[in-house]
């Protein structure tokens, strides 16, 4: 229930409405309109030419003729001049609203095309960042096992994720890590001298206190449970190079046999690191799997930002940051607005100058009157 009483319209208040009426539509209003049209006819704004533009740019001019009425009412011209000013005024705030209906419109266009792929774009990149972390969370797999030496698939997939910039900064510190668990005797680290990652594993080298020439050496000491080749030769053996080894001896150290399956466990895989370098690659592994593991969460934060931005809808900032003014014509428009606006600002100071100097010369011409009235003498009747 509303506290306000509605008015009651009394017979009283319906003739005073009546009698307002006629005088906003009367002879005064009429007369009024009649010169305006004058005015424009003078100065040759009424003509049809411009009335088509304005409802080719899908403007009324019957809005423009309402704004000028407001003006000339509010200003009262007297005389040719302040009349063309008063129309030039309107024009002029007429195309400053115009200025502004212009940036506001092409906003408007640029915000409908950034809704048309909002949606698609949103949810590109929240499959993109689902695929990254399940990439991430197979590589914290790998490197989770405690003898851990990078493969070749988890190199590549390294590098994959390092060239498409998903991990910034932090790519360059795994890629390294990667390089620096490779197999000994992989070879090159190949890393671009110029990159940030040779820096970055030299770097790692020097804090894990890992030696300039890993992947270690390739001659490492031989088995104390299998006779050297001087005990051989003295049990009566042949000497070396003159009888080739029997086959049904076991590999020696680092070696391999034609065919035959590598053991289960990593460290008999590569039997060249021995329990010393295990140790100083452990610190380097747990470092890495922090790091992966790290981005994996990242991925998975930034994934459900995504989720609720694409239900809630962006925000009075992020939409002001998708329609700013990029096109090429945003200055030039900006320029138009700030020459009308100045034009209005010229032409009210106008305005105000002429009035002051009627309101002077009024002033002096009432003065001057008062002075040259001649003294009155009695007369007779």
């Amino acid at each position: 229930m509303s506290l306000v009483k509605k008015p009651k319209m009394t017979e009283k208040k319906l003739a005073a409405n009546r009698r307002n009426q006629n005088l906003c539509n009367g002879p005064g209003a009429d007369e009024r309109r009649e010169r305006i049209r004058a005015a424009l006819l003078r100065f040759g704004f009424n003509a049809q030419a411009e009335e088509n533009a304005m409802r080719a740019l899908g403007e009324d001019p019957a809005h423009f003729q309402e704004s000028l009425e407001v003006l000339w009412d509010e200003w009262n011209p007297a005389g040719g001049l302040q009349e063309g000013v008063v129309i030039r005024l309107a024009r002029a705030m007429w195309l400053t609203n115009r200025a502004d209906r212009m940036q506001e419109g092409y906003a408007v266009r640029q915000a409908q095309e950034v809704n048309s792929g909002r949606q698609d774009r949103l949810h590109a990149q929240m499959m993109r960042l689902r695929i990254t972390a399940d990439s991430l969370r197979l590589l914290v797999q790998s490197v989770a096992h405690e003898h851990y030496v990078t493969t070749p698939a988890d190199l590549e997939k390294m590098k994959n994720l390092h060239q498409e910039g998903v991990l910034k900064d932090m790519g360059e510190i795994a890629l390294a890590l990667f390089y620096q668990l490779q197999a000994p005797g992989a070879g090159e680290d190949g890393i671009d001298p110029n990159e940030k990652s040779r820096r970055a594993l030299v770097r790692i080298k020097e804090i894990f206190g890992l030696s300039s020439d890993y992947p270690p050496r390739a001659n490492v000491a031989p088995d104390s449970s299998r006779p050297q080749e001087g005990q051989r030769h003295a049990q009566g053996g042949a000497a070396p190079g003159f009888s080739p080894a029997p086959a049904d001896l076991p590999p020696m150290s680092g070696q391999v046999a034609v065919g035959a399956t590598q053991p289960e466990e990593k460290d008999k895989r590569y039997p060249n690191i021995t329990a010393a370098e295990w140790d100083a690659r452990e610190r380097p592994r747990q470092l890495l799997e922090n790091i992966l593991t790290r981005q994996v969460e990242i991925c998975e934060e930034q994934r459900k930002v995504l989720l609720k931005e694409s239900v809630k809808g962006p925000s009075p900032y992020e939409r002001a940051a998708e329609v700013a003014p990029t096109h090429p014509d945003a200055r030039l428009m900006r320029q138009m607005q700030d020459s009308n606006f100045r034009e209005v600002r010229r032409l009210i100071n106008l305005l105000l100058k002429i009035k002051r100097y009627e309101r002077q010369v009024g002033g002096a011409e009432k003065n001057a009157a008062l002075h040259d009235v001649p003294e009155t003498k009695g007369v007779s009747v």
